[in-house]
């Protein structure tokens, strides 16, 4: 039998916010904290607005859900959510420049020579299509087609990976209600104060503006950019990346859907920054980010309302953020999660993501109320190195450009970059070559549909690629680029699959304006 005073369990955490990041980790905690004794509160204030910066994903996210034991066709209803297969990126390279970044893979590795090194070889010789033909998720992306590979599925159709887009507030509120179906208890408040411990310097309670104190033993920074533990009570400090990522403001609105639902996001750059598009059931997702240091407000959203694909249907609302990331994730008894951790701009579809990583590490190396140095050392390792191997491929889009039609390209295209990606850059640029193993997001397939499609070209490829048989090879790929042309053909569109697997019949879209 445990004594009290080695009983060192915590017995109640405290999640201070809401929206995506609180009622994330409430889901996960009220199912995986289910022991007993551990009671999980969140406290939040219906005054305060949540931040919704963009509401795509990527495809861990389904993990995620699978963890919750969520049913994926229940799930998209409430939240109006679509598929997305990759992102579309126009104007990057150069103006009139596009090209796709797929989940999933390009091609199939023969005896361990990754497929982009038999494409280089093969381009080397004669011409070849675009490596995007050869992958699953991208074809079927480029013809609007989306289906679910099922057990029996053909062996092209298992190749394809996929996300979701949807309504963020939509996915705010249906984890709130599997939370406090799971035990989570919700309290109404904005905090206005918090009382640490004199002698080491940890968070004992936060008092609301009624006067309530609710004390805890794990504290869970989930307040946004305010940061209100991690850093107005702990002082954490923040590492600015403003240098690499000069983008610092955005406008987000929300227009009338066009008549097809497209299974990818677009972002096309624009003169000083990238507007985004996301298309769900009832509407479509927009929104201009930009730098203030190279284009004024109203210029931005000017931009963002000329460039819609249907009626808009709210005024723009604009965001402001500093990327970065807080210099702890983890400092004393507080985890800093979502905005309050860091912010690194949407994209690649991000922000969900490295929420999702916090809660998997911190179920991982979950505390007592002893804080072990070396449990809180390794979740800070880890968050560290997701947030700047993301930066590092964030940053790839802004300094891999031709463009020189603005003073924000000049800046980006001549900028000095991180020495992390200075290394990846130097090892493609020889033979091709990008080393990702040990990484869980954005491997060698998305690295090299960017470095390709923004035109940094290797010099060569892999010379063991030449140990294979020329026609053998040719014929393997013009077999796979064939096969997922035509699966693709066969497969229903994205609207069509919605309508099969969900119970209601989505809105209809509101009638199309040609906007562009």
């Amino acid at each position: 039998m445990t004594s009290i005073d080695s009983d060192h369990r915590i017995r109640k955490v405290v999640i201070v916010g809401g929206g995506t990041a609180g009622w994330m980790a409430a889901a996960a905690l009220g199912r995986y904290l289910n022991n007993g004794y551990t009671q999980v509160v969140l406290v939040e204030s219906e005054e305060i607005g949540i931040v919704g910066v963009g509401e795509a994903t990527i495809p861990p996210i389904l993990t995620f859900n699978k963890m919750l034991g969520l049913n994926e066709n229940e799930f998209l209803e409430a939240v109006h959510g679509t598929f997305k297969l990759g992102i579309e990126f126009v104007n990057w390279g150069r103006i009139g420049d596009r090209y796709f970044h797929p989940f999933g893979t390009h091609g199939h590795d023969v005896h361990g020579v990754r497929f982009h090194q038999l494409w280089l070889r093969e381009r080397a010789r004669r011409p070849v299509p675009d490596i995007s033909n050869y992958c699953m998720s991208a074809v079927a992306a480029m013809h609007g087609k989306m289906a679910r590979p099922g057990p029996g599925a053909q062996t092209s159709l298992r190749e394809i990976q996929y996300a979701y887009h949807f309504d963020a507030s939509l996915y705010g509120k249906f984890l709130r209600n599997y939370a406090e179906a799971a035990g989570v208890q919700r309290i109404e408040g904005k905090i206005v104060d918090a009382a640490l411990d004199a002698g080491n310097g940890f968070v004992d309670s936060v008092q609301l503006e009624s006067g309530q104190v609710i004390d805890g033993d794990l504290f869970i920074d989930c307040s946004g950019f305010r940061g209100l533990l991690i850093e107005q009570a702990l002082q954490t400090g923040y590492d600015d990346w403003t240098h690499w990522l000069p983008c610092d403001r955005a406008f987000a609105v929300p227009c009338a859907n066009p008549p097809a639902l497209d299974p990818y996001t677009r972002a096309t750059a624009h003169s000083a920054g990238w507007q985004w598009r996301i298309p769900l059931q009832h509407r479509t997702g927009n929104g201009h980010v930009y730098s203030s240091s190279f284009m004024s407000d109203q210029k931005a959203a000017d931009i963002l309302l000329a460039n819609l694909d249907g009626e808009a249907l709210d005024d723009p609302r604009q965001l402001r953020f500093t990327t970065g990331r807080r210099k702890l994730s983890w400092n004393r008894n507080v985890i800093a999660m979502g905005l309050s951790s860091g912010f690194i701009e949407p994209l690649e579809s991000t922000s969900i993501h490295l929420i999702q990583t916090a809660i998997a590490w911190l179920i991982a190396v979950f505390p007592d109320r002893r804080f072990l140095a070396a449990e809180r050392d390794e979740f800070n390792r880890i968050m560290r190195e997701k947030y700047e191997d993301i930066r590092n491929f964030i940053v790839l889009h802004y300094s891999a450009t031709e463009r020189s039609d603005s003073e924000f390209w000049n800046y980006c295209r001549t900028m000095p970059v991180p020495d992390t990606l200075t290394e990846v850059l130097e090892l493609w640029k020889a033979k091709g070559r990008s080393f990702r193993e040990g990484y869980d997001l954005f491997g060698i397939t998305s690295w090299v549909a960017v470095l390709l499609g923004q035109r940094i070209e290797p010099e060569g490829y892999d010379p063991i690629a030449d140990a294979f048989d020329d026609g053998r090879i040719a014929t393997a790929m013009e077999e796979m680029r064939q096969g997922y042309f035509q699966t693709a053909q066969a497969m229903p569109s994205q609207g069509e699959f919605l309508a099969q697997i969900l119970t209601y019949h989505m809105p209809q879209p509101a009638p199309w304006n040609g906007a562009r």
